[in-house]
């Protein structure tokens, strides 16, 4: 008999209700018991509502990948708490952690990292249902084949090997893996940058139309802004652990609060050349702000008691060295840990991705892109669904 009934998951009728929610987490290592610790995160909370995307965005090393291993609980926390649906599980193990593979699931950068060569598809597929006590042949044979289906793959290919696949089809089979016990939350962590653009705009594609289809919530890890504004409805931007801005991705990457996130959008690469060279110029403008802040003073030593981002800023003061700033609220809905917000914004030039965000592209104070133009700066063929 199946374990899966439909009566083990709580209704949600409230579109906004948190499927996870991540309160004050700090995660720390130290590789010898003498040295001090270093916190990969330090005090981070953020929220992802049902049927909704929160990007979390950041440079290698900003802890992103381990916030995602905390919740999957792959590392150990040492304060703070991770709640999904509303339960605790920050400190589950063992057959409790286990049965989250229900609600919870993961879709990681290289597709044969959850993949077995030796396995056939649809072995790997039923793997998910049967560790939640499915034994029924014909529901895991049905469900196989429909979601094999669901990714645009034939069902056939439930009888194929992992290495007779493209990268782009592995990454399909692994999203059909994840959504096997059809979960409230997928975390996808920098699950496309391992793909070529073209590919990246099909999974990206596919992510949100399972997302329309099921209802699922995704926490979507990146370290591409152009990717996070037009797949994800929230954001939050992390440096060294710490959460930088918060908010609707619309607001946060049409007129960043912080520092840190005005230097990723400049960043983003763009495919026209003459609004390529512009973000390059106004880059030169930033580092030459730098070079004249590291003239002023001497670089901070970045300690818990100043701003992470001070000895990279380059509209930074004294205060900012001296004392940590706290993430407060703004009256647009946003939060942002910046002493100098807003008066650095006239210090700094203007930035803007070309294209609507999938918020923005129903809002009716914007004016729809021409559809000759290419909606994404990154990924070939990506569509901005009006729908999102």
């Amino acid at each position: 008999m199946s374990t899966m009934d439909s009566t083990d998951t709580p209704a949600v009728d409230d579109t906004t209700m948190p499927v996870l929610e991540v309160g004050n987490l700090r995660v720390g290592f130290r590789r010898r018991r003498a040295e001090n610790t270093f916190w990969a995160l330090d005090d981070v909370s953020l929220t992802v509502l049902q049927g909704r995307t929160m990007g979390l965005i950041g440079e290698s090393g900003s802890g992103k990948s381990t916030l995602a291993n905390a919740v999957l609980g792959l590392v150990p926390v040492q304060s703070g708490t991770v709640q999904l649906d509303g339960k605790d599980i920050t400190i589950l193990t063992g057959a409790p952690r286990r049965s989250l593979g229900r609600t919870l699931q993961a879709v990681f950068q290289d597709p044969n990292s959850s993949l077995n060569p030796s396995w056939t598809i649809g072995r790997s597929l039923a793997e998910p249902m049967r560790a939640q006590g499915v034994r029924s042949k014909t529901e895991i044979r049905t469900r196989t084949a429909q979601m094999l289906e669901d990714v645009g793959l034939s069902p056939d290919a439930a009888d194929r090997l992992p290495g007779q696949f493209s990268g782009g089809q592995r990454q399909r089979i692994s999203i059909a893996r994840a959504l096997m016990t059809s979960p409230r939350l997928v975390i996808c962590d920098e699950s496309v940058s391992a793909l070529d653009l073209s590919v990246q705009a099909q999974i990206l594609n596919l992510l949100s139309d399972l997302q329309d289809e099921h209802g699922v919530s995704y926490l979507f890890i990146s370290h591409d802004m152009s990717v996070v504004r037009h797949v994800c409805h929230d954001v939050t931007v992390l440096y060294r652990g710490q959460v930088m801005e918060v908010g609707p991705t619309r607001l946060v990457t049409a007129h960043p609060a912080h520092p840190y996130t005005h230097e990723l959008l400049l960043s983003a690469p763009v495919a026209d050349p003459t609004i390529q060279r512009a973000r390059q110029q106004q880059r030169q403008i930033v580092h030459e702000a730098k070079l004249a802040q590291a003239a002023t003073s001497a670089e901070a030593d970045v300690g818990h008691d100043s701003c992470p981002f001070v000895s990279r800023c380059p509209v930074a003061r004294d205060i900012c060295s001296r004392q940590r700033p706290a993430l407060r609220p703004l009256p647009d809905g946003r939060s942002v840990a910046c002493h100098r917000y807003p008066e650095w914004r006239s210090e700094l030039p203007d930035t803007t991705l070309p294209g609507p965000s999938p918020t923005e592209a129903h809002s009716p104070d914007v004016t729809p892109p021409d559809p000759g133009t290419e909606p994404h700066p990154g990924a070939v063929g990506l569509r901005v669904d009006p729908a999102r």
